[in-house]
């Protein structure tokens, strides 16, 4: 019995003590979480109703406050257990990271007491050096600053023997440039609400206060039995199988999705969504992917900001949380080749703070107008700047999935169904220079309050589809953070609703509003037309059309980060103050690095997986096929063996094929060594070009050899545990 096998045998379900009875979700949901309900009760009237100025109007709560609420907030996370505090910050890993200090303060000789100041809520200070700054900094400078974001609630996270309070921050260098995921998502929503609300005051809405994006993030990944995960060194040191052949059965008779969940599974979701519930991530729907053994968590939609941390938190989670079910979670992008990959469809809206959504058609022509003003808007910044969507989106783990058959390609385009699409060619075609109310029944706009999201079939090949009263952003990875997204999301969007906003004041005047409004929708519409697309985006014809019309098609991720640098997007960014010049070409250099120490990592491991593993399995097999060769000869010869000659032969071409294919893995293996050694003398942007043309093919071009031997060597001397088995346990 070897290594894979003995694994095998240790597979188990984990023995699990009921919980009942059954509390009400709703008796707990949040009770982790020190939200607006708990501080209230926690706080003095006059605090607390300062905190909430601060949250809607910018207005700074004194120190003396910041004070009370500091300690209202240590008094609570001792009376959940917890006895140390961090700040808990994204940095430009697209993790989350903390450093952890205790609520102790020395008050004499042997002597303590808890204590938590409004100075040390406000603002913390780790050690920055070993984060990835770009060249914001120098590295020998460690100065750098957390921050608290008191829009999203701080929270506990439990732990066998103990809690901790952890609070949620920006992360800033010692000048102030942004080091982390955050802060700029937090800038770009400020640059929306005051482009949306601009708008809005021109159709009439006058007090609104505050626009912003709300999210929700539907959140695929595979589960794997964590011995099997124990077993191969790619999952361990890359998150993907770098070698394996393809099971005979995968996902062709389409049985798993949204089937029937197994036991061993359904009671990990039950503890991920139980904890989750706790910290207040309004996980809504569970079920079977497309893939055995991947499946799918999706939340109810919240405010970018907290569905960003709750989507950072939901992950950890998971990894968290499988580990104590013998199964590791698996959030790569593309874990197995040959079947589905997983992503993060990110669905996104706008709201304002009366309760509207500004991508629901409205109730009047006027709504339906201001509906359609933003849903031009929309159209605009994805055709404007699809290039900076596809940035948003680039990393290495995603270049594996983006393009497949079951993501969206590499194009960005737009679908907005049949109806709606109609609507927008009437309008293109049928805008007149004087319009009357009856004018607007006539283009159809007044049908609108009767178009929901079921008016039309959805369209899962598209990469950005508008789904009744949002977008869905399909594109995006299943391990990214969907702060740097969301972030260009709005962006992109806040520069294109002032340009709608200018576009209508300068239409206006001394005209009619309607009309007015109309002219621009169908001039916008005109111009943005190449971008919309209601067909297959799989499909081969429309690579032809899309290149046709003029949309961008870029498969490497190095190719699709430059867009960060393109001028006239860092002008655009910092116009909106969303990145500075210098902290968006810093991002741009960290993301290159990380592409390339990836694919070295990834090659690395794929270099001894083959010597250590896969040559040896090989020659082990191709040994025994020649002593069954010798021994056959040799009876031939001595005890005169009848052996058939086609028989005998078939043998000797068998041993060849396996011999060969022994070679070929090891002549590319070697090929690619040679490869990483000339890398090494190379600019990273240079590197990023030789991995994504000649690194990753003959990655590929290794796995095909590796993959080919897999299949033919016998079962008791292949030590990785195969597809069949990672993909099929019960």
């Amino acid at each position: 019995m070897n290594m894979r096998q003995e694994a095998l045998a240790r597979i188990k379900s984990v023995n699990l003590e009921p919980k009942l009875p059954h509390k009400k979700v709703s008796s707990y949901f949040g009770e982790n979480t020190f939200n607006l309900e708990t501080m209230q009760k926690h706080i003095s009237k006059s605090t607390f109703e300062a905190f909430k100025r601060w949250m809607s109007e910018g207005k700074l709560i004194t120190l003396e406050q910041a004070n009370e609420i500091a300690n209202a907030m240590k008094d609570w996370a001792i009376s959940k257990g917890a006895t140390y505090y961090t700040h808990w910050f994204q940095p430009m890993t697209g993790l989350t990271a903390e450093k952890h200090d205790s609520f102790i303060s020395i008050t004499g000789p042997g002597k303590v007491i808890e204590k938590f100041s409004g100075s040390k809520l406000i603002q913390g200070e780790p050690d920055a050096s070993s984060f990835p700054s770009g060249g914001i900094r120098a590295t020998f400078e460690a100065r750098g600053y957390t921050a608290w974001d008191p829009s999203s609630p701080a929270f506990i996270i439990e732990s066998k023997l103990g809690n901790t309070l952890c609070i949620p921050t920006i992360f800033i260098s010692y000048n102030g440039e942004a080091l982390d995921k955050k802060l700029p998502l937090l800038r770009s929503d400020e640059a929306l609400s005051k482009a949306a609300s601009g708008l809005l005051k021109l159709f009439g809405y006058k007090d609104v206060k505050k626009v912003f994006s709300t999210c929700g993030p539907e959140q695929e990944y595979f589960l794997i039995d964590k011995n099997y995960y124990n077993l191969r060194q790619d999952l361990l040191l890359t998150g993907r199988t770098l070698v394996g052949a393809p099971s005979p059965k995968g996902q062709q008779l389409e049985d798993q999705y949204f089937g029937t969940i197994k036991e061993r599974v359904i009671n990990f979701m039950f503890e991920v969504a139980e904890e989750a519930y706790k910290l207040g991530i309004p996980v809504m729907t569970r079920h079977n992917e497309v893939a055995p053994h991947q499946y799918e968590f999706a939340p109810i939609f919240e405010e970018s900001n907290i569905a960003a941390d709750h989507n950072q938190l939901l992950m950890e989670l998971m990894k968290k949380i499988a580990l104590r079910h013998n199964l590791v979670c698996l959030l790569h992008e593309k874990p197995f080749a040959g079947i589905n990959g997983s992503g993060k469809h990110l669905n996104w809206s706008l709201a304002d703070d009366k309760g509207n959504n500004l991508l629901n058609p409205g109730d009047t022509p006027e709504g339906n107008l201001q509906f359609l003003a933003v849903l031009a808007a929309v159209l605009r910044a994805v055709y404007i700047h699809s290039d900076l969507l596809r940035a948003s989106v680039a990393m290495a783990g995603n270049e594996h999935r983006l393009g497949a058959n079951e993501a969206p390609p590499a194009i960005i385009s737009v679908f907005v169904g049949d109806q709606l699409n109609d609507i927008l060619d009437t309008i293109e075609k049928g805008a007149k220079t004087k319009v009357s109310k009856k004018d607007i029944i006539d283009l159809g706009i007044t049908r609108l309050p009767k178009f929901n999201k079921d008016t039309t079939d959805r369209n899962r090949t598209s990469p950005f589809a508008f789904t009744g009263n949002k977008f869905e952003f399909r594109a995006v990875g299943s391990s990214q953070n969907i702060s740097t997204p969301i972030a260009v999301l709005n962006t992109i969007i806040a520069e294109s609703l002032d340009y709608v906003a200018e576009k209508i004041k300068k239409e206006t005047k001394g005209k009619d509003f309607h009309s007015a409004v109309l002219r621009v929708i169908a001039q916008i519409v005109k111009e943005t037309k190449d971008v919309r697309f209601e067909g297959n985006n799989y499909a081969p014809e429309w690579l032809k059309e899309a290149k046709k019309r003029g949309l961008p098609n870029v498969a490497s991720t190095c190719e699709a980060l430059k867009a960060l640098i393109k001028p006239s997007n860092v002008a655009l960014f910092e116009k909106y103050k969303v990145f500075s010049k210098e902290e968006v070409v810093a991002r741009y250099h960290i993301w290159v690095h990380t592409y390339n120490t990836i694919l070295e990592i990834e090659a690395n491991t794929l270099n001894e997986m083959v010597n250590a593993s896969v040559v040896p399995a090989g020659y082990d097999y191709e040994r025994l096929l020649a002593d069954n060769l010798n021994d056959l000869s040799d009876l031939k010869k001595s005890a005169a063996l009848k052996v058939d000659t086609a028989a005998f032969n078939d043998l000797k071409e068998h041993l060849a094929e396996v011999a060969a294919k022994i070679y070929y893995v090891r002549h590319n293996t070697k090929r690619m060594v040679k490869l990483l050694e000339k890398a090494e003398k190379l600019h990273h942007e240079e590197r990023g070009k030789l991995y994504f043309e000649e690194l990753k093919p003959l990655m590929e071009h290794i796995r095909k050899h590796v993959d080919q031997l897999e299949c033919v060597v016998s079962d008791e001397h292949w030590d990785l545990p195969k597809y069949r088995e990672m993909l099929f346990i019960k």
